[in-house]
């Protein structure tokens, strides 16, 4: 699993740390990590230009210490300081003693030598900057993207928000960032992620909590958490899911939420609703009661909405209900506030930006550009776990712990039904009786293998997403 920490508790373990270490010896370390992720980038150092953008902090001091090491194995290395006056003067003097040059940020020169570079080491702002880039640095940013050259951000690009991942204004966008000690939420929550490039840890040697800010889960993870059934297992004790979804004009997304949660390994799925028809022509094994769900049959959870129209009754009968349910599409904008927090069992809502800024009152704007304030907003309010989709989905719950940020999305899954499959695949790890979070996270990251697998470089539907369910599975199980 991989976390990402505050600021905050980044500076706290960074103190800890200092005060047992000889005068410096964190930022060499820092340094020699970044000369080497150059060095791998570059291939050759011999011979090739590198220019440090250096700023006023120990960002500016990592970047001159590293620039000092490349250009001891033969480069040219040139730095451009933002703030002449405030440049870490250890790391300066380095960079001098082997050989680099100092060049002004004002006129013409920097921007030159930056057209001329193979690389660029983006040292201008670290983590403890917000607001983006400063209006004396626009200039040299606007030289960067017209260059040819890598840039490599040391510790998070600058501009970004690094607790939030918001990009207030402008950024500096990185081809690689390398980090030190631990990830920053920033580095792993679009907005800011897509500036980030490839990520690059590097142990200093921090030693951080237990509890995290966030959370990515990889493979073992996951595999942990999937429910496998034991010999004496049957459809029942492998969990009935009900779905409640579809309307005469949505009968689609019905069949898809039924698809999701028959390919999440549920025992059984019952279905209420008037898209009946179009779900047994599809799946025959599907129990279709058109009693409402109060007379659907025993299930372990319940999944309501996804093309449900404007049946609110249903959707109140579904929250009613005494065991784990979890709300998409229709459901969202159908569901009581106060009964949501009302229920005694666990609850998963499933917004997009655009249904998360409708119940929070806000553009959608504002839910794209601060995702992890919208996520925990929410899961606050409505005091249930929710999973915030987008191009990072996010996992949060009501009682403030990590929030989980889903490493396996792509861009191929931004089609229509999509969010109908992965209703259905959550609300099966919630009839298996994984808690909210984790049926959330689980469910969000083989929807996102799926839709890797689907898609395979071409476009691919919600049905094909479905269809890979299984798959996605399997690469999990056995890695």
């Amino acid at each position: 699993m991989r976390t990402a920490y505050s600021v905050e508790t980044v500076r706290a373990a960074e103190r800890e740390l200092m005060a047992r270490l000889p005068e410096g010896a964190l930022m060499q370390r820092a340094a020699a990590g970044l000369a080497a992720a150059c060095a791998d980038v570059l291939g050759r150092v011999y011979g090739s230009r590198v220019v440090l953008l250096v700023g006023s902090g120990d960002n500016g001091g990592d970047a001159l210490y590293a620039g000092a090491r490349l250009a001891r194995r033969g480069a040219g290395v040139s730095a451009v300081l933002l703030a002449p006056e405030r440049a870490h003067g250890g790391g300066l003097a380095a960079l001098r003693r082997a050989g680099g040059r100092v060049v002004g940020a004002d006129g013409g020169g920097a921007e030159a030598v930056v057209g001329r570079a193979d690389l660029v080491v983006d040292g201008i702002v670290g983590i403890g900057g917000t607001g983006g880039l400063r209006p004396d640095a626009v200039p040299l940013a606007d030289a960067v993207e017209r260059s040819r050259a890598v840039v490599v951000a040391v510790d998070l690009p600058s501009g970004v928000d690094a607790d939030t991942g918001e990009v207030r204004w402008r950024a500096l966008r990185a081809d690689l960032t390398v980090t030190f000690g631990t990830h920053k939420p920033g580095l792993l929550v679009d907005p800011a992620r897509e500036y980030a490039g490839s990520v690059r840890l590097v142990d200093i040697g921090l030693e951080l909590p237990a509890s995290a800010e966030l959370e990515a889960l990889q493979h073992a993870d996951v595999a942990r958490m999937l429910p496998v059934p034991a010999a004496e297992s049957d459809k029942y004790r492998r969990g009935v899911v009900g779905i409640a979804a579809g309307s005469a004009r949505y009968p689609g997304a019905a069949v898809l939420a039924v698809a999701g949660a028959l390919r999440g390994g549920a025992g059984a799925v019952r279905y209420v609703g008037p898209a009946g028809q179009a779900v047994i022509a599809r799946f025959p094994e599907t129990l279709v009661s058109d009693g409402g769900p109060k007379h659907a049959g025993r299930v372990q959870s319940w999944v309501v909405g996804p093309g449900a129209g404007d049946d609110a009754a249903t959707v109140a009968e579904v929250l009613a209900a005494e065991v784990p349910v979890l709300i998409d599409a229709d459901g969202l904008r159908l569901a009581e506030a106060s009964a949501v927090r009302a229920r005694r069992a666990p609850t998963v809502m499933t917004p997009h930006a655009g249904e998360a800024a409708a119940l929070l009152g806000v553009e959608r704007e504002e839910v794209e550009g601060g995702r992890l304030a919208a996520v925990r907003e929410l899961a606050g309010r409505y005091g249930a776990t929710v999973l915030l989709k987008g191009s990072t989905t996010l996992i949060a719950s009501a009682g403030g712990a990590a929030v989980r940020v889903n490493p396996t999305g792509t861009s191929w899954l931004a089609t229509a039904g999509s969010g109908d499959v992965l209703s259905g695949l959550a609300g099966s790890l919630l009839a298996a009786g994984l808690p909210a979070v984790d049926a959330a996270s689980a469910a969000a990251y083989l929807h996102g293998l799926a839709g890797r697998f689907a898609a395979d470089g071409a476009p691919a539907g919600a049905h094909d997403v479905a269809e890979e369910i299984a798959g996605a599975w399997r690469s999990v199980v056995r890695a």
